[in-house]
Parts: C-alpha cells; sequence; structure tokens
C-alpha cells in the first residue's frame, strides 16, 4: 500500500484533500492522471451497463436529499455503526473493528458501552438555521432511482426486466476512514437497480453476480484475486434478501469491492405506502404524479405488480484502488536495473499515447510532433500526451510508470527522410517504425484490441 500511495502522489494520481492545511481525513483529490482513470473507469461501467444493453436506462439524480426519502428507506433507524471511546486517548473506534477490544491507538482496554452513531450527513437547506429545514447529503445513490421510478416508467415504457443505473457521489460519515482510499467519507458509486419479476429474483440475482465477476476481469483485476462472500442472514442489511459480496484482495486484505443485493420489493412498496401517508399527515392536496403506486404493469397477465430489485453497487474508488494495485509490477530488467510499470488495460490508461520529440528544441521535429498528437488526439480515443523533456529514456520510463499504453518519438528521420515515427509498446517494450499515415489505425487496432469491458 506504501508504494501505491507514493507513486499515487508522485505521478499525479491521488492526493491527500487539503494537504497544504493538513489534509481533512478521510477525504481525497484525484490528480490529473487520477481523474482520467476515475473517468475511464466510470465510462467502461456505463458502456457495459447501458451503452451495451437494450434494458437500461440511465439516471444522475441531486446529492441533497429530502430526509422523508430517507427515513422511509429504513436508512434514519438503520445506517448506524457502532462507536466506542478510549478513555485513555479519547479515540473513537468502530466496535466491530476492534481486535481484543483494545484501543488501537494506546492499547487500553478502558473503552466505553459501544453506542449507535448515524452514519449520515446532515446539512441546512435555506437561509435560516431553525432546525426544521435541512436535508442529508445522500448515502447512497439507490434512493433516487427508487424515487424516480414512476418517472422512467413514464417517460421510457420499459418491459420487466430493466433497469436504471447511475454513477454519483454518496457520504458517510465513517468514524474511523482508514486504508487509502478504500474507506472514505466521500466517495461514488456504481449501482444499477434491475427490476425483475417477482419469483424470477434469485436467477436474476446469480446472474448478475457472474456478470460482474466477468466484468472486473475485463478489466484486468486478476479473477484468482477475488473471492465471493455469501453474506449471512444475520448480518445482511435491513433491505436485503440475500446478498453477494465480491470480495478482492487488497493491499490491506480481502475486503469487499462490490455487493449485489436482491433488495426484493423493499425500497418501491415502502415509498408507495409512506408517501401517501406522508400526504395525509401533512395535510397536502394529494397530488397525482406522486401519490401514483411505484408499479409496473405485467403485459401478459395485464396485473400491475411491485417488481423486485436485484442491486449490483460497486464504489469507483474501491475499483480505482483494485485497478492500480493490479496494475502495479517491478521488473527485473538484468544488470542490477528496474522499472516499475502501471500494466493497466489500455481502455483504462490515463494517457493513451505519448508523443515524444528527439530534440525538444528542434522547430521541424517539434513542429512535426505536435501535429502527430493532434491528429491522434482528434481520434476520440482519450487523452493524448505531448511532451518535450528531451530524454526519450527517461519519457519511456516515466510513461511505463504512469501506464501509458503507447509512445511515439519523432526525430530526425521522420522529417528528413521518410515520413516515420518509433512506436514503442509498454508492456514488451518493443519498438517499430512505421509511416505516420499508418499511426492512427495501429493506435486504433492496440487501444481497442482488449476493448473497454
Amino acid at each position: 500500500m506504501e508504494e501505491l500511495v507514493g507513486l499515487a502522489k508522485r505521478r499525479g494520481f491521488i492526493f491527500q484533500s487539503s494537504d497544504i492545511y493538513g489534509g481533512l481525513q478521510g477525504m481525497y483529490d484525484y490528480g490529473p492522471l487520477g481523474v482520467e482513470l476515475k473517468n475511464n473507469l466510470k465510462a467502461a461501467w456505463w458502456r457495459a451497463m447501458v451503452y451495451n444493453r437494450d434494458d437500461v436506462e440511465g439516471l444522475d439524480a441531486a446529492i441533497l436529499t429530502n430526509p422523508l426519502t430517507l427515513r422511509y428507506s429504513g436508512h434514519e433507524a438503520t445506517f448506524t455503526d457502532p462507536l466506542v471511546d478510549c478513555r485513555a486517548c479519547k479515540s473513537r473506534w468502530r466496535a466491530d473493528h476492534l481486535e481484543s477490544n483494545k484501543c488501537p491507538n494506546c492499547g487500553s482496554d478502558d473503552l466505553t458501552e459501544p453506542r449507535p452513531f448515524n452514519l449520515m450527513f446532515k446539512t441546512q437547506v435555506g437561509p435560516v438555521d431553525d432546525g426544521s429545514s435541512f436535508a442529508y447529503l445522500r448515502p447512497e445513490t439507490a434512493q433516487a432511482i427508487f424515487t424516480n421510478f414512476k418517472n422512467v416508467v413514464d417517460s421510457t415504457s420499459p418491459k420487466l426486466p430493466f433497469g436504471i443505473a447511475q454513477i454519483g457521489k454518496a457520504f458517510r460519515n465513517e468514524i474511523t476512514p482508514r486504508n487509502f482510499i478504500f474507506r472514505v467519507r466521500e466517495f461514488e458509486q456504481m449501482e444499477l437497480e434491475f427490476f425483475v419479476k417477482p419469483g424470477e429474483d434469485e436467477q436474476w440475482h446469480a446472474k448478475w453476480v457472474e456478470e460482474r465477476l466477468n466484468w472486473w476481469s475485463e478489466q484486468g483485476v486478476d479473477r484468482n484475486q477475488l473471492e465471493l462472500y455469501h453474506v449471512p442472514a444475520d448480518e445482511l442489511a435491513h433491505y436485503s434478501k440475500a446478498t453477494v459480496d465480491v470480495m478482492y484482495r487488497f493491499p490491506h486484505g480481502l475486503e469487499e469491492l462490490e455487493g449485489i443485493a436482491n433488495r426484493t420489493d423493499f425500497d418501491l412498496g415502502s415509498h408507495t405506502k409512506n408517501q401517501a401517508e406522508y400526504q395525509i399527515q401533512a395535510k397536502v392536496e394529494p397530488n397525482p404524479d406522486s401519490n401514483a403506486k411505484l408499479v409496473i404493469q405485467d403485459l401478459a397477465s395485464k396485473q400491475w405488480q411491485v417488481p423486485y430489485v436485484i442491486e449490483p453497487s460497486a464504489g469507483v474508488d474501491r475499483g480505482v484502488l483494485a485497478i492500480m494495485n493490479e496494475a502495479y509490477r517491478v521488473e527485473d530488467l538484468g544488470d542490477g536495473k528496474q522499472r516499475t510499470v502501471m500494466a493497466f488495460k489500455p481502455h483504462l490508461a490515463p494517457i493513451k499515447v505519448a508523443v515524444l520529440p528527439l530534440k525538444r528544441n528542434h522547430e521541424g521535429i517539434v513542429t512535426k510532433a505536435r501535429e502527430i498528437r493532434q491528429s491522434l488526439q482528434k481520434l476520440g480515443l482519450g487523452r493524448i500526451l505531448y511532451e518535450d523533456t528531451g530524454n526519450i529514456g527517461k519519457g519511456y520510463r516515466r510513461h511505463d510508470e504512469v501506464g501509458t499504453p503507447l509512445c511515439v518519438t519523432v526525430d530526425f528521420q521522420t522529417i528528413e527522410q521518410d515520413d516515420t515515427v518509433t512506436v514503442r509498446n509498454r508492456d514488451t517494450m518493443n519498438q517499430e517504425r512505421i509511416p505516420v499515415s499508418e499511426l492512427g489505425h495501429l493506435v486504433q487496432a492496440h487501444l481497442s484490441a482488449e476493448h473497454n469491458g
């Protein structure tokens, strides 16, 4: 983990948030390369979930959440962790993370009794802080999908089974953020709510578990580093009939990468019931749009039904950490030399191609290199970087370390003889001389060879 954290800061992947002021615990900022890697992972998920399917629609809902939504979803009552205080050093810990009932900070066993600690962030809405006008920062992206269920059904007319996908920020006031970006207070989720007919939920649950395993493999995660954990009944979330966690061997140990839950009809049923009761209690006129049941019609039987839902939910930040851990390697080159490589799948690499001029101050070479960069950038493959460090060997090593699949070197032969360039492969370190006219085709073929997951 220390090696990954060091590389992440040194090469501009991930920084401690507010670092110049001592940082903010459980908060991280994605740097120039980190934001590209993160966006590429999210794009791969969106392609797999939405673009490559005919039965899923997308959504991007608000972060601020009406407290009634989270009351009736059960989060206000159940979204808690057991908290203990150490009387000796005054530190606080999650009770379920303690070993031998001792403080990890000072070793004392003089701890308070566990008490529930609500994980949701509150914020004031409007100019007057009178305690009544507040909202929560959403602790998950799922609830907005459920409250928008009727809007999506009415606007897209889907048939069961179908899904609604969303990528977005979520916030949890973790007692003890830890292990770099694994457990943080502000994070992103990639969630799909896939609605199915009651009675077909178990087979769809099993199918989505296999789908998600395959997808992670396509992102470069070794299947041997993954395990399935069938959550016992006494550990299930309040909404879950069954949950299977995809566990990954992170640098700090085997922990959850993604959860696939069978939420049955808990959420749609609860919101259907409680929003009607809310209107009665609030003495407001019934709203035809909000008072409708969150149901869908079975076209065969003509019956209205509350569908069951299967929820694959993955953390973007945990995904980035897993991808970086899988990609990281140190290779022995012989003669006491080594190179560090981030062997990202091409579609995830932050920089797709680096264009390097042999001479940084030679006008002809520099001009040609910039023209090549611009022509490759227009292909829409991702970020193409022009870099004029002047030292090709060091440039190759630097781009090995940040995971750039291809480096293109422009030299005197390019501009004076045959309009060819040298293309260097990150993984094999092989170099090939090709005409500039064929460069775009080669780059497209290489970056799409293992394609997008």
